[in-house]
């Protein structure tokens, strides 16, 4: 696999003003058409990760919009692909079935980290992020996505004039009444599965989104009953929470 991405800060050129947090690329030429880049970060700290790699196989192109710390995006950026590579190879090509072993893998490698360094580092546990993946391979668009972040196709339209946008991916976000009802459903016996607090729909009342890579506290119970992750990470919470956030069979 032949990489093609750089770090963010020699990808990216500085757009026009004085706003460091805006970046962008002008238009250049790829193997499947030109593309350009644009960035708008939200934090002084960059917890969001993006990638773009090509090879024989496939065109990739990756977004991981992190949250709780930049790790889980770093991690992601570090080897989503080297998996889906790994697996795609194995299998004799890119599928719905390897993009959904690599995220799978991906996952189970994060965990294995965060249970090695948790006792040292415990806010790794409360560590996660969102994932938005876009292939081509035989001419064929391939979209897998854990969280909210969303792939937009544009097309144009009749006349050829303007460009209408097309959505090729489903949010993951407990705004949405089908995601609260997908928990609840998943946790009937849990009434605090979902809960309306400062204005919006948070799981345990504590994030939105329902699937990820990472978020562990979330998704294995024992880390947050835990008296080291309670005292160093989340010493105000009471809530004990469920394994709620799904970070398997991603939307593909």
């Amino acid at each position: 696999m032949r990489f093609l991405c750089r770090p963010m800060e020699r990808f990216l050129c500085f757009g026009d003003g004085d706003d460091g947090l805006q970046w962008q690329m002008k238009l250049r030429p790829h193997p499947y058409g030109d593309f350009s880049i644009a960035v708008a970060q939200a934090n002084s700290s960059l917890e969001d990760q993006a990638q773009v790699f090509a090879s024989p196989l496939a065109t990739l192109i990756g977004v991981y919009d992190g949250h709780g710390g930049p790790e889980a995006s770093r991690f992601l950026k570090s080897r989503l692909f080297a998996h889906l590579h790994d697996f795609a190879s194995e299998h004799g090509g890119l599928s719905t079935d390897v993009i959904s072993k690599a995220f799978n893998a991906t996952e189970e490698e994060f965990l294995r980290i965060v249970k090695q360094s948790w006792l040292s580092h415990p806010q790794i546990a409360a560590v996660g992020s969102c994932c938005l993946m876009g292939a081509i391979a035989d001419d064929v668009l391939y979209v897998a996505n854990l969280g909210d972040s969303r792939a937009v196709l544009g097309r144009r339209g009749t006349g050829g004039n303007a460009v209408v946008a097309e959505r090729l991916s489903s949010d993951h976000n407990v705004a949405l009444e089908e995601v609260r009802r997908e928990l609840m459903e998943m946790h009937p016996d849990d009434p605090y599965v979902v809960v309306y607090t400062r204005g919006v729909w948070r799981i345990k009342g504590i994030i939105q989104v329902s699937r990820s890579i990472g978020d562990v506290y979330l998704k294995k119970p024992d880390f947050y009953r835990d008296p080291l992750f309670r005292q160093c990470v989340s010493p105000h919470s009471t809530e004990t929470a469920s394994h709620v956030c799904r970070a398997i069979d991603p939307d593909t």
